[in-house]
């Protein structure tokens, strides 16, 4: 595809200055009635979504992703706040007359058109001169890899096939923000992680604003500039995906994104911006403090710390690290890395990834005694323990 006809997509003379966000929630709320209760969805929610932004919502099923996402789309009213697309206030404007589109797990095509005619419906809806829908819904098979499938009916595609001619009838309208609603969801798991990639690459040049509900993490990760963690109602934790893997704010992103061990121990002395605890009759950690909660000698301390960051062996770690003892209770192998599950001194299970990257031996086996061990900068501190 030409750079031209790449600018020719991504065309809007009308483009608002980029310093306004998209999307803005102001305490936006919403509270749904159920058996003479009311029960709150969504609480106070306050977000702004930069234009051009990949930005996802993740959480689990109930937290208020998607009732999120259905109020910015005006299929939901909020019970409170305001709901802003470019700085316009479209609280309680019908959805129809919101500059946004939305794409659903089941992707509504229609059976009996091409798909060509799927793509150009919502243009010859508009009135839009034959010539220039040729031209758009042309542009846009080929961003999504279409190209030279315009006569096929959506049974003769794939799902991936589909999945992409969804989103090019919701894209060639050229909307202000494009909203997904776990669309990848009915996909098997080889597809929907390609699919994951040329999602991310599509909004790239298209340059539209996409909002994106999940509660897979792995999608989350991989295709998001931020995310948004969700548990009941509320944000847990915003932040890019390095941001949330790396230093999870709360105990709940840590669990909810990827694996991570947590553990606790009381704090034996406060160094600088750094905690020492005591762990075990003879373990020691060190957690960094900058940015995090405040703590002094004698509190409990809870801390978290990623799989692959650990390492295993026989002998008590120096040199700074961090250091517990423990004992394997199972060995995983899974050819590309090799788990180790740990049960500390304290009665607290570990978990270690190990890359296989110079060998398959196993390093211990079940029963064997361990000491685990990793550099302090990768302990994170979440908060006084329970």
């Amino acid at each position: 595809m030409t750079e031209t006809s790449r600018a020719e997509v991504r065309e809007d003379p009308g483009r608002p200055d980029a310093a306004v966000p998209a999307i803005e929630l102001r305490g936006v709320g919403k509270t749904f009635q159920s058996s003479g209760e009311s029960v709150a969805a969504v609480r106070e929610l306050d977000l702004e979504i930069a234009q051009g932004e990949f930005f996802s919502l993740l959480g689990p099923s109930g937290c208020g992703k998607t009732t999120t996402m259905r109020m910015i789309a005006g299929f939901e009213e909020p019970t409170a706040g305001v709901v802003r697309l470019l700085g316009r206030d479209v609280t309680g404007v019908p959805p129809n007359r919101r500059d946004v589109n939305m794409v659903f797990q089941s992707y509504a095509l229609f059976p009996h058109m091409s798909v060509f005619e799927n793509v150009a419906f919502g243009l010859r809806r508009k009135g839009v001169a034959k010539r220039e829908i040729a031209e758009r819904v042309g542009a846009m098979l080929e961003i999504v890899d279409l190209a030279g499938r315009e006569r096929r009916r959506p049974a003769a595609l794939s799902g991936g096939q589909q999945q992409r001619v969804a989103l090019a009838r919701a894209l060639v309208n050229r909307p202000r923000a494009l909203l997904l609603d776990e669309p990848l969801g009915a996909l098997d798991l080889k597809l929907r992680q390609a699919m994951q990639v040329e999602l991310k690459r599509i909004q790239r040049e298209v340059g539209i604003t996409f909002v994106y509900v999940t509660h897979d993490q792995g999608e989350a990760l991989t295709m998001s500039d931020r995310i948004a963690v969700m548990n009941d109602g509320a944000v847990e934790q915003l932040g890019t995906p390095r941001e949330i893997y790396e230093h999870p704010a709360t105990r709940f992103t840590a669990g909810f994104i990827g694996t991570s061990n947590l553990l606790a121990g009381e704090v034996t002395e406060v160094v600088g911006e750094r905690a020492v605890l005591a762990y075990g009759p003879d373990g020691r950690i060190e957690v960094p403090l900058r940015g995090g909660p405040g703590v002094a000698a004698g509190e409990r301390l809870e801390l978290t710390v990623r799989p692959e960051k650990i390492g295993i062996g026989t002998d008590a770690p120096g040199g700074g690290l961090c250091g517990v003892r423990g004992t394997v209770t199972e060995v995983v192998y899974l050819g590309t890395s090799t788990n180790y599950n740990v049960t500390t001194a304290t009665g607290a299970d570990v978990v270690v990834f190990l890359q296989n990257a110079t060998s398959a031996d196993d390093i211990a086996v079940r029963g064997d005694g361990v000491w685990l061990s990793w550099d302090p900068r990768h302990s994170y501190a979440i908060g006084a323990a329970k």
